[in-house]
């Protein structure tokens, strides 16, 4: 059976003529992934195929489940291929890019809250613990950032000596640590809190002052800083 297009769908529920008629607003979920993924499969029009992909039992369900996926289990999904697979995985992509940028090119990350919010679309949806680095200067600019490791946080692997060597490379004045729990939990773990207190004592010592160290989850954050921790 061939696949059924947008324009094969009956007038009233063709996404393309109703977001003309009342506004790209008008349109639900489904109709706006159908509009990006144009066609459905094996006599599946592209709205039906859109609403499977979004209740698919891996996300959440919804758009925002879409950010979980990778490009091999949007193809375990039946009807999608490599091409709509591109398609979504971009769709997300420009929904992150857009947040960052509104936040600006180089943004002033003067509290908690704030760089929580500058890394947070990135970061929440990460299925394994990554943790990122950032570079501050004296005005609180970011000077640089970059994931150091990938992981399970773990005192005795991540250490302090590495994390210095790059604060010291690029001349910052002062740094943030900033790791995601895929769990959504965001409270700290044994680990979290001794690699803390061993990264302060050694930048301390440099004079490169830890000035935070924060854990991301579920769009929920915990600062050491907030919490009087550090």
């Amino acid at each position: 059976m061939k696949h059924l297009s947008l324009k094969e769908m009956p007038l009233s529920e063709r996404p393309y003529e109703k977001c003309e008629e009342f506004g790209v607003q008008s349109l639900s979920d489904a109709e706006l992934l159908a509009v990006i993924i144009k066609t459905g499969s094996k006599g599946e029009r592209a709205v039906e195929l859109a609403s499977r992909v979004l209740n698919a039992p891996e996300t959440d369900s919804g758009l925002y489940g879409l950010n979980h996926f990778t490009m091999d289990e949007l193809m375990q999904i039946k009807g999608i291929g490599k091409v709509k697979a591109i398609q979504l995985l971009c769709i997300t992509e420009i929904a992150k890019r857009m947040h960052k940028q509104q936040k600006g090119k180089t943004p002033c990350l003067s509290s908690p809250s704030m760089i929580a919010d500058y890394y947070m679309e990135d970061m929440r949806y990460l299925d394994t613990e990554q943790v990122i680095l950032l570079l501050l200067d004296t005005k609180c600019n970011r000077i640089k950032d970059f994931v150091i490791f990938k992981g399970t946080v773990n005192e005795t692997i991540m250490e302090p000596r590495e994390i210095l060597i790059n604060a010291l490379r690029y001349h910052a004045v002062q740094i943030v640590l900033l790791h995601n729990h895929p769990s959504g939990d965001v409270t700290p773990s044994k680990a979290d809190r001794t690699l803390t207190v061993r990264l302060k004592e050694a930048c301390d010592v440099v004079g490169i002052p830890l000035i935070d160290h924060i854990i991301l989850g579920d769009n929920a954050y915990w600062s050491f800083l907030e919490q009087g921790s550090l």
